[in-house]
């Protein structure tokens, strides 16, 4: 911990409240980040603590409350919320067979942030006024690709509320899980775009839950383009299957590489629980551009959950999102370009990025666009039985931030949609008729910008 300033407090009135009396006080940064505040106390006896504090402006009424120390003498309590450059107050607050017992009311000034981190995030701020509530009680997380890697979390005016800095590697892909972590992608500036070697889960005290490198026990491949927790705790995510093909039959050679994609969940340990891949259930050989795609074959750019468990992926380079059957790999059907599924009219798209099932229960993804150079937001209703489509959401964004790699849409309510625009550096907030609402250029251009609702990041962050 870099210290602010230290304070030896012996507390006078310890006699009165025993032996849990605060007796010292020392107060730095967390892990040398400006927006985390760690105080630390020794008490006279053993005791649960934690940290009242507020800024001087808003008054006690505002309080927040760090979480709360384990059982004993020493304690090491850590402050979020914290905005640059102003002024707070902060209590030591003790909990104890007696009750709880308060120290005194000490002042702290946060630091500014470093002049790196500042202009990082520019959003309009002339029509927030059509900015639905829960927009602005919600928070949006993103991250920065190149090295020093950094995952933020930014409000709706472009203020970083939370950050996390690495060095030697960037944050690939970034994912906030229902256990209130982070979980990353890690990789070097030589590795593709969406593609690391490290997979690092983070608390937001900053704290490593876990770390896994390639070479720990099952993780033997390079992994790219996404990373969640399954309910079981786990990691699944998707790797580069690299294959030896004899090609001879379409062109090529006896012993050519081509490059697959497959789903890969691990343990805490990097033991490996299950995988599949696209070898299982496609054969290359029937594909007629393989010699030109044999690098990167399918392209593998998103995976998440449909509502009975089994698994969605999107894939860049056939057009389609595939539903898997998560315990036998087998593909339950394809949607897009020659898929299972007769498509409707206005859903013409190309290349799909974070497909998801949204809070209506529908199939939501970003369509990059490339045939028409339009990127556009789509929530589809699939009747899987019938093997049907309706289009329930179309919005197309303005031509001038055409993204045509990366990229995301989310719902924010019935409404409005959050867009990003990777390669434009822009993200935006749309209605259904397409109308923006809200933007905010970014210094860098991240993979895709996840919302978070208060609900989801509560306690520990909060908008108010």
């Amino acid at each position: 911990m870099r210290y602010l300033f230290s304070m030896w407090v012996l507390l006078l009135t310890a006699c009165r409240y025993g032996g849990s009396a605060v007796r010292e006080i020392r107060i730095g940064i967390h892990h040398n980040n400006q927006l985390q505040i760690q105080i630390d106390a020794v008490t006279g006896d053993s005791a649960v603590t934690f940290v009242r504090y507020w800024p001087d402006s808003l008054g006690v009424s505002r309080a927040y409350e760090s979480p709360k120390s384990g059982f004993g003498v020493n304690h090491s309590m850590v402050l979020l919320n914290i905005v640059p450059k102003t002024k707070y107050s902060f209590q030591v607050v003790t909990l104890a067979p007696g009750g709880e017992k308060a120290s005194k009311v000490y002042p702290f000034t946060s630091p500014a942030l470093p002049l790196w981190l500042e202009e990082q995030f520019i959003a309009t701020k002339d029509s927030l006024g059509l900015v639905p509530p829960v927009f602005k009680e919600g928070l949006m997380l993103l991250n920065k690709r190149e090295t020093p890697g950094l995952d933020y979390i930014v409000d709706y005016k472009g203020n970083i509320r939370w950050y996390h800095e690495v060095d030697g590697t960037g944050f690939k892909v970034t994912h906030f899980t229902k256990d209130q972590t982070i979980v990353s992608i890690l990789g070097k500036n030589d590795e593709p775009t969406s593609y690391g070697s490290e997979i690092l889960e983070i608390n937001l005290m900053g704290d490593t839950v876990d770390y896994l490198k390639k070479g720990t026990n099952d993780l033997h491949y390079s992994i790219h383009h996404e990373i969640l927790k399954n309910e079981a705790g786990q990691y699944v995510t998707l790797f580069v299957d690299q294959r030896l093909l004899d090609l001879r039959s379409v062109g090529g050679g006896a012993q050519d590489t081509v490059n697959g994609d497959g789903i890969l969940i691990l343990d805490k340990a990097g033991h490996k629980v299950w995988s599949w891949s696209v070898f299982d259930v496609v054969d290359p050989l029937k594909d007629p551009n393989l010699l030109k795609t044999r690098r990167d074959w399918m392209h593998a750019n998103s995976l998440n959950y449909d509502k009975d468990g089994n698994y969605l992926a999107s894939f860049y380079n056939n057009g389609q999102i595939w539903k898997i059957d998560a315990h036998t790999g087998k593909v339950l059907w394809k949607f897009g370009k020659g898929g299972s599924f007769a498509m409707p009219a206005d859903c013409n798209f190309s290349q799909a990025h974070a497909a998801h099932i949204n809070a209506q229960g529908n199939l939501m993804f970003f369509n990059n666009g490339l045939d028409r150079r339009i990127s556009e937001a789509y929530a589809i209703r699939l009747n899987e039985a019938s093997l049907t489509a309706a289009t329930d959401l179309h919005v197309q964004l303005p031509p001038d931030i055409y993204n045509d790699r990366m990229g995301s849409a989310y719902l924010i309510n019935d409404t409005t949609i959050l867009c990003c625009s990777s390669k434009r550096k822009i993200t935006v907030l749309a209605n259904r008729k397409g109308t923006l609402l809200w933007d905010m250029e970014t210094a860098i251009p991240p993979y895709r910008v996840e919302f978070l609702t208060r609900e989801q990041v509560s306690p520990w962050l909060s908008t108010k």
